[in-house]
């Protein structure tokens, strides 16, 4: 629907009765949704406005736009979400997985075909002929796409995972998703079968078996033969391809599943409140827990289904943690619960022994993840002004020449000695020649200053000199510029309700992307985020979080990134341990 750019009618900001029908529409749409998580959907006073628009074919749409991104549109009185807040909430719809090479043609404007599906080893999600489904990537639960089933689930199995499985109204990379922040989804843990488990014979044959399966609107009738090919491949043969590659994982374990997938369960909890929860973090959602923070300890080659362990749900799984006096967990509003204390000297966790990562897992995160952030090295420099070229000329420096702050003594010292400036009877003060004079001194000072101490004259000349600095960042040459290096900004803003946000900006010169900052924050945080231009800069980029999120952005530039924290400003600005953020 929104493969072409489409034409906006009006854009108004959203009345307080409209707002308030919005809210009471979404619960009624969504109601997996709680009162809570509709609250952060749809705020209570914050920037909302609506959207109207032509679609390319002629659609009338109305999307709901919260800052920056549009987070609903509605079509025909129907209530969609868009990309932007399945990432904020992925279990939101059914969710069906496609591989990685067919986004490029959804975007094109082509429906998901049925033998372009992934069949995990649970089965493909219960739906319904008109059901709203999200569409996600192998290897990434985050949904790209949002179509309606073109059948139920027992008619695409009884088909044989034959025709067209999904109509696709919106997806990531279309034009509804580039009127907001353009950002890319983040990596949420999969529920199916990474590509790396697969022999790479059959991912490349799947790859183009899927490509050619897919049809493009409007070209259906004169690709029929090409349709008849593709549907040749049967439900069976899905399935036990995936299946195979499940078992394949654990045939050397001759124990029950349920009671591996209890241990992996386990495993991956302790690991999570060793190495990744922290104190900070508490009251961390139960959700959380699992999406960020568990599936992400999940073993290379291992898939976590808690249905699959004797607990079957996460509730029951935290309350028997809870019993074992691990960690304390409360319902802090209705229907959501939260891990509200963790025992960190429990033995439990002291005992517990991170795996190492196996070569293997070590060669497929290299190659298929991107490369981990690394701090620049950040030197100080100094450029000779026009004031100082008399000073520097017979050391053989000119106007603008860049010296390091070692290189500026040692020019000094051997001027002064040259030129038998240092004091016979105090080696520890230097006389001021005319040339040192009209570099150093201050008008009022010409007269009346005729030595200085080396500390004082070595200060003084570095005091005068321009200020420059060199970034250098692993593996790639030297950057130098002119000027003092720009310190990362936080700061807090006040928004409509007496709402905080906060902001952070500068992030480009450290080689940070500010759109992997957001998405990162968004799910450390679990607020929303947007990446929106900086004030008064052409080029910079600035991250704004709901609420006060100093303290998140602390551990992810101190502890994750590494950062100094000489070149960041603004951590002070944390709330205070009992008051309210």
């Amino acid at each position: 629907m929104f493969a072409k750019a489409f034409r906006v009618k009006s854009n108004t900001a959203i009345k307080g009765s409209d707002r308030r029908k919005l809210r009471a529409d979404v619960t009624s749409a969504f109601p997996t949704l709680g009162t809570d998580q509709v609250s952060v959907l749809i705020p209570g006073k914050e920037e909302l406005n609506i959207v109207k628009l032509y679609a390319h074919k002629g659609d009338a749409v109305t999307v709901y736009m919260s800052g920056s991104n549009p987070i609903l549109f509605e079509l025909e009185k129907n209530l969609y979400p868009t990309v932007y807040t399945l990432w904020s909430y992925p279990d939101l719809l059914p969710t069906f997985t496609t591989w990685p090479l067919v986004l490029e043609k959804l975007v094109g404007g082509a429906d998901l075909m049925l033998p372009g599906l992934v069949v995990p080893p649970a089965g493909l999600p219960q739906v319904q002929k008109g059901d709203l489904c999200a569409i996600a990537l192998v290897g990434n639960r985050a949904p790209v796409a949002i179509g309606v089933a073109a059948m139920s689930t027992a008619e695409m199995l009884t088909s044989g995972l034959k025709g067209r499985g999904f109509s696709v109204l919106h997806t990531y990379q279309d034009h509804l998703w580039r009127s907001g922040d353009k950002s890319s989804p983040p990596s949420i843990a999969p529920l199916v079968l990474d590509p790396a488990d697969l022999s790479e014979e059959k991912v490349d044959s799947t790859f183009q078996e899927d490509l050619r399966c897919l049809t493009l609107e409007g070209k259906e009738e004169e690709n029929g033969e090409v349709h008849q090919a593709c549907e040749e491949k049967s439900l069976s043969e899905a399935s036990e391809d995936t299946s195979a590659g499940v078992l394949s994982q654990d045939s050397t374990d001759s124990r029950p599943l349920q009671e591996q997938m209890d241990e992996l369960l386990q495993q991956c909890f302790l690991h999570a409140l060793k190495c990744r929860v922290r104190k900070a973090d508490l009251p961390l959602l139960t959700s959380t827990l699992l999406g960020s923070h568990m599936f992400s300890c999940c073993p290379e080659g291992r898939q976590l289904d808690i249905k699959k362990s004797s607990y079957k749900k996460l509730s029951k799984f935290l309350q028997h943690m809870q019993q074992e006096q691990i960690i304390q967990v409360k319902e802090l509003s209705k229907g959501v619960e939260s891990v509200v204390a963790v025992d960190w000297k429990h033995p439990r966790i002291t005992s517990f022994i991170i795996p190492e990562p196996s070569p293997t897992s070590q060669t497929v995160q290299e190659g298929s993840r991107e490369q981990p952030y690394h701090p620049p090295d950040i030197k100080p420099l100094y450029c000779v002004p026009a004031s100082m070229t008399l000073l520097f000329q017979e050391s053989g420096h000119k106007k603008g020449s860049i010296l390091e702050g070692s290189e500026v003594r040692t020019i000094i010292i051997d001027y002064a000695k040259k030129n038998e400036l240092v004091d016979t009877h105090n080696k520890n003060l230097v006389k001021l020649d005319p040339i040192l004079c009209d570099c150093i001194l201050e008008k009022d000072e010409q007269h009346t200053v005729v030595k200085l101490p080396w500390d004082s004259l070595l200060t003084r000349c570095l005091e005068k000199l321009q200020p420059a600095y060199q970034v250098t960042f692993p593996g790639q040459e030297p950057i130098v510029k002119k000027g003092k290096i720009c310190p990362i900004e936080i700061t807090l803003a006040q928004r409509a309700s007496n709402k905080k946000v906060t902001v952070v900006r500068n992030l480009e010169p450290y080689g940070l992307d500010p759109y992997s900052v957001a998405a990162i924050l968004q799910q450390r945080c679990q607020a929303s985020t947007t990446v929106t231009p900086a004030p008064g800069s052409k080029d910079s980029l600035q991250v704004q979080i709901q609420g006060n999120q100093v303290h998140h952005l602390g551990w992810l530039l101190l502890e994750e990134y590494h950062l100094p924290r000489k070149h960041i400003q603004g951590l002070e600005k944390a709330p205070k341990p009992g008051k309210k953020k």
